[in-house]
């Protein structure tokens, strides 16, 4: 695992000062955030968060898949999520490509991609629309579950609501 030692040796330290065994997996805060994965992206830290108060949910572009939806539905029916916020941000690479560029970019390696959907995002504040109206109206909760949606500037941290 020579590639991995390092993150080994860090973990070392961070399990010898561990403290949160007493955390229980549900969202403390009743939040589920679906998120970029971009690593500008410190989703606990720009929303006064700490560990174990909410669900963060990660993928290229903050988009609301079949698997994040899926996800949503086992976190409200299991871990405690009683509202989402869907924070995709500026500057994002998703934004800046097309699915028929990312099946382009693997092809000129030999790899075809065209069975995958890549969901990039030519348009942000619609794809957060798009997003937000799909949770909203999905038949798979009990109730209307209240659902936010914001864009995350990764360039002053500041988080810019978006409304229907």
């Amino acid at each position: 695992m020579s590639e991995f030692d390092d993150l080994l040796a860090d973990n070392a330290k961070y399990a010898a000062g561990f403290t949160g065994s007493d955390l229980t997996g549900r969202a403390a805060r009743g939040l589920a955030v679906v998120t970029c994965m971009d690593s500008r992206i410190d989703p606990l830290g720009l929303l006064g968060l700490v560990p174990g108060d909410a669900k963060i949910l990660r993928n290229a572009g903050a988009r609301v898949t079949d698997d994040v939806l899926r996800t949503l539905v086992l976190a409200v029916f299991l871990l405690g999520v009683e509202r989402v916020l869907v924070m995709p941000h500026t500057d994002c690479g998703m934004s800046k490509v097309s699915d028929n560029d990312v099946h382009a970019l693997a092809q000129r390696q030999g790899v075809d991609t065209r069975s995958l959907e890549f969901h990039t995002v030519p348009d942000q504040q619609a794809a957060l629309r798009h997003d937000l109206t799909r949770i909203r109206t999905t038949p798979f909760f009990p109730h209307p579950l209240p659902v936010g949606g914001a864009i995350y500037d990764v360039h002053t941290g500041k988080l810019q609501p978006v409304e229907l």
